[in-house]
């Protein structure tokens, strides 16, 4: 049952006592593409080191809305320089997020701008946090919809069908982590019902929110199995045929080999 963990963030701390069993442990499992997402410039680069060290691990480059404070002159210049390394198939993480307070709205806005730019310049999707802020990046995605199509993924969604199905007509593409699993995500698990075959992707966030029946435990890649046989279930499909499918939406999405 071949699977792509489409975010993952194995340049985290959290993997450096054994960052190479947990890539093995993922290829072992059947995880045969990884894409390790960064969060800042500094990150960026870690995670295109990673895939150039490892074949199974693709790299997504970009400053995450809460590190957008921290960003250093220059650091957005080394971020665009890096996307054109071989084995970058996006960019981000990006986004906005009103539920943590680490950085100003309007900075927020100001990346998520930039990498959606880059994006339509570089035909490079785009990946897409969002957190206690539906309107904000809906508008944003809306507004750069009318300068150039869209091509990128809403990462962990835990928006409703509705957002769901208007971020699919603007191009996106939907992600689920480990959140769908939980018993009292039956209101998710309903979006995840709705979603076009060719649109859904699966991810684990590792090292965050790790599924069912490990949720609470550090996540890693290999732990996409789970959140994959939920959703397989959720839609009413054998686990082989969910993983095929979001195998190769992913393939086509980031371009994977």
């Amino acid at each position: 049952m071949p699977l792509i963990d489409t975010h993952c963030h194995l340049d985290s701390d959290d993997f450096d006592r054994d960052r190479p069993e947990i890539i093995a442990r993922a290829i072992a499992a059947g995880v045969e593409r990884m894409v390790a997402i960064a969060v800042t410039a500094e990150s960026s680069a870690a995670v295109v080191q990673l895939a150039d060290d490892n074949e199974a691990v693709y790299a997504a480059v970009g400053i995450h809305p809460n590190y957008t404070a921290e960003a250093k002159p220059g650091d957005w210049d080394r971020v665009v320089a890096l996307a054109r390394s071989p084995k970058v198939v996006a960019l981000g993480e990006t986004g906005l997020d009103r539920f943590r307070d680490h950085a100003p709205f309007d900075l927020q806005q100001e990346y998520f701008a930039r990498h959606i730019a880059l994006s339509q310049e570089r035909s490079l999707p785009f990946v897409v946090h969002m957190r206690s802020c539906e309107a904000d990046v809906m508008q944003m995605l809306r507004d750069a919809a009318t300068r150039g199509p869209l091509i990128g993924v809403m990462h962990s969604f835990t928006g409703d069908a509705a957002m769901a199905a208007e971020c699919i007509a603007l191009g996106m593409y939907i992600s689920f982590a480990g959140m769908v699993t939980y018993k009292k995500s039956d209101a998710l698990q309903a979006v995840a019902a709705t979603i076009p075959a060719d649109r859904i992707l699966v991810e684990t966030d590792s090292p965050y929110l790790a599924p069912e029946p490990l949720r609470g435990k550090r996540n890693v890649p290999a732990n996409v199995v789970h959140t994959a046989a939920c959703l397989a279930a959720v839609r009413g499909q054998s686990a082989d045929d969910f993983a095929a499918v979001t195998t190769a939406n992913a393939r086509r999405l980031f371009r994977l080999p």
